[in-house]
């Protein structure tokens, strides 16, 4: 489990409403319930992710064909400390930010591969940027907070939004490092259990374990790309791990994507287990699966897992929101899938009912491939969370909330 998924799995609990879970700090509305910021996707509390599905909703929306309503790119862009950084969430963005502000640099990457996806927001998409710079850990990664440990989520995540300007991962170091360095530090060798897999950070021994989540954030970051990855050309060869010592970035993604192919070979899907709960499907990481798995070696590589999202993932994604959506949209658009025929479903339509009406939609016809830029005309606005306490805190209370409810699941983490 990563830490944006710790703040979609809190969020899960602010809904459903285990004693003692954070409440949202706006006004009631007439009918009782929270009075959400205006332009923001998503009807839950955002206080830990709502720069994390803004970002993944007008994202999503823009590989979609879809151009977003200038009201939610004004409330991404309004989320925006002076110094370029974002929080999961500011209630008050007219308030100047301060060392009270819990910064991270998830959010601030996936608000920059949103804005530069959409275009016309160079001023905040670099001094995001800027600060992912200054914020680089000296083994080339980057934690989730400034000055925290590297991890391969949070390096993959700055990864894609570097990429996303135009910048070279490669050339981007610190005392000669670079992000390749980091996340190749935190891949498994092609032997003894979990080869190929890259672990989210080592464990308290220093060891390194195959995480799932990791993997798959780590392939696609090792091929130098984002949220939105695209896929690669069919070449018929099935992902195997090779090469002892050292591996390049190309090979330690195959190496990768050998591991996640092995994890769904037999169910189609990834498994999920927190504490006081049985194993249950992790939707989420199963559509970040298909995504590493098609950039890497194209949708054949990813079939199986893509059709098992199509058949069960529909009741997921509604509860949970629209970066849900969003990360099926990834895993449509990955594989060359139709993202308005989704098992059925209608993807972009379900993502826009989730926020406000979008400016226009430029679906792209078959065989055009990318869909069309959307522009935006939001202003650009000089505007998180806590890395510390709270993944043991998500941990624990998403235990409960589940042995609550007999193992039923709320949210994915």
């Amino acid at each position: 489990m990563n830490i944006r998924r710790c703040a979609a799995a809190l969020a899960a609990v602010a809904v459903i409403g285990i004693p003692g879970s954070p409440a949202f700090a706006a006004s009631p509305s007439p009918s009782g319930k929270p009075a959400l910021p205006d332009g923001l996707y998503g009807s839950t509390d955002p206080k830990y992710d709502g720069v994390w599905r803004q970002s993944l909703a007008l994202l999503a929306q823009h590989t979609a064909g879809v151009r977003p309503a200038a009201r939610a790119v004004d409330w991404l862009t309004g989320q925006q400390c002076a110094d370029g950084s974002y929080a999961a969430f500011r209630a008050d963005p007219a308030r100047a930010c301060d060392a009270k502000v819990m910064v991270d640099t998830n959010s601030t990457a996936a608000a920059v591969q949103a804005l530069a996806a959409l275009g016309g927001h160079d001023a905040a998409t670099g001094k995001a940027v800027a600060w992912l710079k200054s914020v680089q850990n000296k083994d080339g990664g980057w934690g989730y907070t400034a000055g925290g440990p590297s991890d391969t989520n949070s390096t993959a995540v700055v990864v894609g939004a570097l990429a996303a300007v135009g910048e070279k991962p490669a050339a981007v170091v610190k005392d000669g490092k670079s992000p390749y360095d980091a996340l190749l530090g935190l891949a498994l060798p092609c032997s003894g259990d979990g080869a190929g897999a890259f672990a989210y950070q080592p464990d308290k021994k220093g060891e390194l374990v195959a995480n799932a989540d990791a993997t798959a954030a780590g392939v696609v970051a090792a091929l130098g790309q984002g949220l939105a990855a695209t896929g690669a050309g069919e070449d018929g060869t099935a992902a195997k791990c090779a090469g002892s010592g050292k591996p390049t970035a190309r090979q330690a993604a195959a190496n990768g994507a050998a591991y996640l192919a092995h994890q769904v070979a037999e169910d189609g899907y990834l498994t999920s287990v927190l504490p006081g709960a049985t194993a249950q499907p992790d939707y989420g990481n199963t559509a970040d699966t298909v995504v590493a798995l098609a950039a890497q070696g194209g949708a054949a590589q990813a079939k199986k897992p893509l059709e098992w999202l199509e058949r069960h993932a529909e009741a997921w994604a509604e509860q949970s929101g629209p970066a849900a959506y969003a990360q099926l949209v990834f895993a449509a658009h990955a594989t060359g899938t139709d993202p308005r025929d989704f098992g059925g479903l209608d993807l972009v339509k379900a993502l826009d009912a989730t926020g406000p009406a979008p400016e226009a939609t430029d679906a792209p016809t078959a065989g055009d491939g990318a869909a069309k830029p959307a522009k935006s005309d939001g202003a650009d606005h000089t505007a998180v969370w806590w890395a510390g306490g709270v993944f043991l805190v998500v941990v624990v209370a998403v235990g409960f909330m589940l042995s609550r409810r007999g193992g039923k699941r709320g949210q994915q983490p």
